[in-house]
């Protein structure tokens, strides 16, 4: 059942709303520490092109870009198919894009969670046929149960189960992006 979030209760019930703590942010800078240096390795000194897709990576992002040592730039989408609920609408919409032409780039889509796969599967199709030197995806969060189409990321820090989550640049209804870790929201405070 998708939850529709009232923003001033949503304001009141703040932390009643945090079930519980997933990964911690010690988990989640050794995790970024560790894709860094696999970037580093993959792309062995040529540079790279970070690719957000927004709102949810842009904590993942300034993080990911401190722990590569390759020369990036960074570059940002926005590619929307989650709302005001917890459920995604299986509409992706893109609603800002890159501002380079990464024909002459080596991309890494940046990435806070797949789900249902829809929103990458879509994205990857688009910057694949504007004929990067290569293209690959690194996320957070793979929710590998959700997935509806075949999508693998080439680097996933975490694979959670089926749950909602929050924190980290992750949200409902805009609010938690600002928690340093990933937390289980917590649905029943929705019924209240």
């Amino acid at each position: 059942m998708e939850a529709i979030i009232n923003k001033d209760k949503a304001i009141c019930d703040y932390n009643k709303r945090i079930k519980r703590v997933v990964i911690t942010r010690e988990e989640i800078a050794s995790a970024i520490e560790k894709a860094g240096k696999e970037i580093d390795k993959i792309y062995d000194g040529r540079p790279i092109l970070l690719v957000s897709i927004l709102k949810g990576a842009f904590v993942f992002m300034a993080d990911l870009c401190r722990a590569v040592s390759v020369p990036c730039e960074i570059g940002f989408m926005c590619a929307k198919s989650y709302y005001s609920g917890t459920n995604s609408s299986g509409i992706v919409n893109i609603t800002m894009d890159l501002e380079q032409d990464v024909s002459g780039y080596h991309v890494v889509i940046v990435e806070d969670i797949i789900d249902t796969g829809r929103t990458l599967n879509d994205v990857v199709k688009m910057l694949k046929a504007r004929n990067p030197l290569s293209l690959r995806v690194v996320t957070l969060l793979d929710k590998p149960e959700r997935r509806v189409v075949d999508f693998k990321a080439d680097i996933s820090l975490f694979t959670i189960p089926d749950f909602f989550v929050i924190g980290y640049g992750l949200d409902c209804a805009e609010y938690y992006r600002n928690l340093p870790y990933i937390a289980e929201y917590n649905l029943d405070a929705d019924k209240e």
